[in-house]
């Protein structure tokens, strides 16, 4: 049985604790470099007991793979200095940190090369960028191979590859933008070669005790009712070559941890990976946050207020070891403290969350 406090060993890392601040875009790395203020953000929550820090999500090094400004690079003279002096702070304050490394494929707003996409079909089914061709496809492996290695190399603790939320993995995994008659399309395995292919290579450019988390979901930028896996059986499907390929870690992102993912059980999306893959899991959504609120669409969570609540179920869910980790959000921006007061049992005296903490980095 595990605790919120308990340690938590995966490969070589050590985690003094099970809590995990979640991934979250920000858009406050100018020309794709994170800056001193991202270096002492992240040292923070370091300083306040975060048992790991996943990073923002930061592109890999290839010309779609982008669909936002002011989101910092993994790649580049300049980004790659600024996450090594994010490194060395969280480290100081005491903290271990993985980036998260990503390739946002058919969400690209920005101008410039078309689309990264499966089969040249965006997230609503309309037509979008061009299919990928098998050339196009190495190169992007190459890319998040590329990546990892140099994560470890500035002293990362670890990686984790995104495959969630209509990005480029998940455009594979997923039938509607995935309508390949190749290799790479067509049951649920086949859909997952493309994720599992990136997962060995990310495997193979890092050393054995390096560990490789993998971030999952069934909901879309702006498709959150969208079902990647409709079944347990659809979703072992696409996970186990995934598993088999290398995650050590899967984290499986809802927008709500309380909520089952199939009928007839009460397990979570996260609860399920744990037990199709026997792999350690990550939870994360709305942890800490009034359950009544944000019931309509996922952005509406960062553009309104909302009150701190309990985690009791929560950590009853981890101690019946649904799920290993519990990824923090908003609850983390709002205060920067929440895991130590967490850990006291102290959240009496945690802040709400107000999207007024989104305008700085702090």
């Amino acid at each position: 049985m595990a605790g919120l406090d308990d340690p938590f060993t995966v490969g070589g890392l050590t985690l003094p604790n099970r809590i995990v601040m979640a991934p979250m875009t920000r858009t406050a790395s100018p020309g794709g470099v994170p800056g001193p203020d991202a270096a002492e953000y992240y040292a923070r929550r370091a300083a306040h007991q975060v048992g790991l820090i996943i990073t923002e999500g930061t592109y890999i090094d290839r010309p779609a793979a982008g669909a936002y400004d002011n989101v910092p690079h993994f790649y580049g003279e300049q980004a790659l200095a600024g996450w090594e002096h994010v490194v060395r702070r969280v480290h100081a304050a005491g903290g271990r940190i993985i980036p998260q490394l990503w390739h946002t494929g058919a969400a690209r707003l920005l101008d410039g090369p078309p689309a990264d996409v499966p089969s040249g079909i965006g997230l609503d089914g309309a037509p979008l960028g061009r299919p990928m061709t098998q050339r196009d496809i190495d190169d992007a492996i190459t890319a998040y191979a590329r990546a990892a290695a140099t994560a470890e190399r500035l002293g990362f603790d670890g990686v984790e590859v995104h495959g969630a939320h209509g990005y480029l993995i998940d455009n594979f995994l997923w039938s509607v933008t995935n309508r390949r008659t190749d290799r790479y399309g067509g049951d649920p395995a086949s859909r997952a070669r493309f994720g599992a292919e990136v997962v060995q290579a990310v495997r193979a450019a890092v050393s054995p005790g390096f560990p490789v988390f993998f971030r999952l979901s069934q909901w879309k930028v702006g498709h959150y009712e969208a079902r990647t896996a409709e079944s347990p059986e659809e979703l072992a499907g696409l996970v186990t070559p995934l598993a088999e390929a290398g995650v050590d870690v899967f984290h499986g992102s809802t927008r709500r941890y309380w909520l089952r993912e199939f009928e007839g059980s009460s397990l979570n999306l996260s609860g399920w990976l744990r037990k199709l893959t026997g792999k350690p899991a990550v939870t994360v959504g709305s942890v800490g946050m009034q359950r009544q609120y944000g019931e309509g669409d996922f952005t509406s969570g960062f553009t309104g207020p909302s009150a701190v609540t309990g985690i009791e179920e929560l950590v009853a869910r981890l101690e019946r070891e649904e799920f290993d980790l519990v990824a923090v959000g908003r609850s983390l921006l709002a205060n920067p403290d929440w895991a130590a007061l967490a850990l006291r049992g102290e959240l009496s005296r945690a802040l709400p969350y107000d999207p007024s903490v989104l305008q700085t980095l702090a």
